[in-house]
């Protein structure tokens, strides 16, 4: 997929072809012995963590979006309107949004100091700058390792509307690369040919594997892991198809959601939530607004507003949303200074994004912009400390580390530390 903006830039991304049960023993090791298998899966679902994110790429305006400065010289002609969170006010364009606002918390005084999308993105999807030599996974790469049952058929990592990359996993491996729903359609050839039937199917299987044992005797590389694991997800991923058979929406539903992709893909989103994907991506684009920044706001939030508003209160009311992380957020910002175009440009240095699920306290705001949104004038935090938030709110150390070739490398930036005052 290839991602171009209205700034000139673009983001290469590499397409990636789609490469729970618990067994007993692990129930009891995790204290479930007095339960009847039945009642431990569903505390173990109970319990398990998912992550939804909402990519808004080119950088939406945090003027137009969480923390609007109507009045004003850099407020522009929108107002702020109030919402179910009691003293919280969000922009007029955003008005679904405002009624799940007690589901949502809201960090404004984001400063990344970066303003290049390619580096912004980095940042705000691994919690790092970039570092010669040297990549830190990616977050849904990252929440697939740590979350997803290593027994899971379902890849860990799915992105609808987003693109992405095999790169995205580093050293973490290609089971926690993206699985990439191009174009917001289900991977293609889940079934098997209609020339081959199940038996001989089996039997072809085992043969491959038989001689793909032999061969890593002799000679294993990372490579033949990779090959070999491709095989075995891919034939995962076909005993679960009625997970990405996204034919059956109701037409209630679709029209709640709204008839364009993006309605679409957050319909697909919560359908890979129900059926236990750990983490999904959903993008939504076209807020590069270096011109008419406004009119496009009024377009691109209209078409985002319902549909993630619509996707929240869904969540809520089939009880997934007590463990299911939701962030929303994108490279960077937009400048408070409206230039000569009626637009807006990159601006890493003061910002926003929302925050809300499991482990988030709905309706906290953390940080404050002055009133002109210029800088941070209370509690200035970066990428690493929101890393350190999304784990703490699944449940997971942040302190804790990976070890690639034995080396210990910290998830989050240890400079940083978790936003404490929105984690429930």
């Amino acid at each position: 997929m290839r991602c171009d903006y209205a700034c000139g830039t673009h983001e290469g991304l590499s397409r990636r072809s789609f490469i729970g049960g618990t067994t007993a023993g692990a129930l009891s090791m995790l204290g479930f012995n007095g339960m009847t298998q039945v009642q431990a899966s569903k505390k173990l679902a109970s319990q398990q963590k998912q992550v939804v994110v909402f990519w808004l790429s080119g950088g939406v305006s945090q003027l137009e979006t969480w923390d609007p400065k109507p009045g004003a010289e850099t407020g522009g002609p929108f107002q702020a309107i109030s919402t179910s969170a009691p003293g919280v006010q969000i922009s007029e364009l955003l008005p679904h949004t405002a009624q799940q606002m007690h589901h949502l918390a809201l960090v404004r005084g984001i400063n990344t100091k970066e303003n290049d999308h390619g580096k912004g993105g980095y940042i705000m999807q691994t919690g790092r700058k970039k570092q010669p030599g040297f990549a830190f996974p990616y977050l849904g790469s990252s929440f697939s390792s740590h979350l997803s049952a290593p027994d899971s058929p379902l890849p860990g990592y799915i992105s609808v509307g987003a693109g992405g990359s095999s790169k995205e996993s580093t050293f973490l491996g290609p089971r926690h690369a993206p699985l990439v729903l191009s174009g917001g359609r289900a991977p293609s050839n889940l079934e098997l040919h209609s020339s081959m039937q199940a038996d001989r199917d089996k039997v072809r299987r085992n043969l491959r594997s038989k001689i793909s044992r032999r061969f890593e005797q002799k000679r294993k590389t990372a490579h033949t892991e990779v090959y070999n694991e491709s095989f075995d997800q891919a034939a995962a991923l076909m005993s679960k198809r009625d997970v990405f058979d996204f034919s059956k929406f109701s037409d209630k539903d679709v029209e709640r959601y709204g008839k364009h992709d993006f309605g679409r893909h957050c319909l697909m989103a919560r359908q890979l939530i129900e059926k236990g994907v750990t983490f999904v991506k959903v993008g939504h684009t076209n807020y590069d607004t270096h011109s008419e920044n406004f009119n496009f706001h009024i377009e691109q939030l209209g078409e985002f507003d319902k549909p993630f508003a619509t996707f929240i209160s869904d969540l809520y009311d089939r009880g997934l949303l007590e463990h299911t992380l939701i962030i929303c957020m994108c490279e960077f910002g937009r400048t408070p200074r409206i230039n000569s175009r009626i637009g807006r440009d990159h601006w890493g240095t003061a910002w926003s994004v929302a925050l809300g699920g499991t482990g988030i306290k709905g309706g906290a705001v953390s940080g404050k912009t002055n009133e002109t949104g210029t800088k941070v004038i209370d509690r200035e935090v970066n990428g690493g400390h929101l890393f350190h938030t999304y784990y703490q709110a699944v449940g997971l150390d942040s302190t804790e580390e990976f070890y690639p070739n034995g080396q210990p490398i910290a998830k989050a930036d240890p400079k940083a530390e978790p936003i404490k005052e929105i984690l429930a």
